[in-house]
């Protein structure tokens, strides 16, 4: 594997930061070097958010990715901020229910994925985030599908009980999602 970078930009309370976390806890399971690092302006919910992800084989110098091989836009201001950052041959998921315009690239692969319609449709509507994450599984094998169920009772804290089914089944909505 050597390295792996992921980028998950949005506006704050789209669930980035927990995208990120999510990932990252599977890497800690699965003995990875991983490094977590959230970024968000002074407005939180509302203003932007980011969340920078690595996995890696060996020691990881710096925890800040500038080059994503994985991009998550989860709105338009951050496909434009960050679209130019992937890495050539990298890959853009792109939730098409808030981003209108397509990724300019040619040299990436991109996935269109309606995720906070699809939220909103099963009734979950903060979990786009985590249909987004099921679709990058997927597509990438980044993780593996069989940590999914621990990764979430590990990090959906006991107060959030219900939501750890929630979690699931959109995560299972992304990893169906054609």
């Amino acid at each position: 594997m050597a390295q792996t970078q992921m980028l998950f930009a949005g506006f704050g309370g789209q669930g980035i930061l927990f995208s990120g976390k999510f990932l990252a806890y599977d890497g800690l399971i699965s003995d990875k070097q991983v490094s977590w690092l959230p970024s968000y302006g002074p407005e939180m919910r509302g203003g932007t958010a980011s969340c920078s992800v690595v996995f890696s084989d060996e020691l990881i110098g710096s925890p800040i990715v500038s080059e994503p091989d994985i991009l998550v836009a989860m709105n338009l201001p951050s496909l434009d901020k960050y679209e130019d950052a992937v890495v050539p041959g990298g890959v853009i998921f792109v939730d098409s229910s808030l981003v209108e315009r397509k990724v300019r690239r040619t040299d990436v692969t991109t996935y269109y994925i309606p995720a906070t319609r699809l939220a909103a449709e099963q009734e979950m509507p903060t979990l786009a985030n985590m249909i987004l994450v099921g679709k990058l599984i997927r597509e990438t094998g980044v993780i593996r599908t069989d940590n999914i169920d621990k990764i979430i009772d590990k990090i959906v804290s006991a107060r959030h009980e219900a939501l750890k089914e929630l979690n699931k089944k959109a995560i299972a909505i992304g990893l169906q999602y054609e």
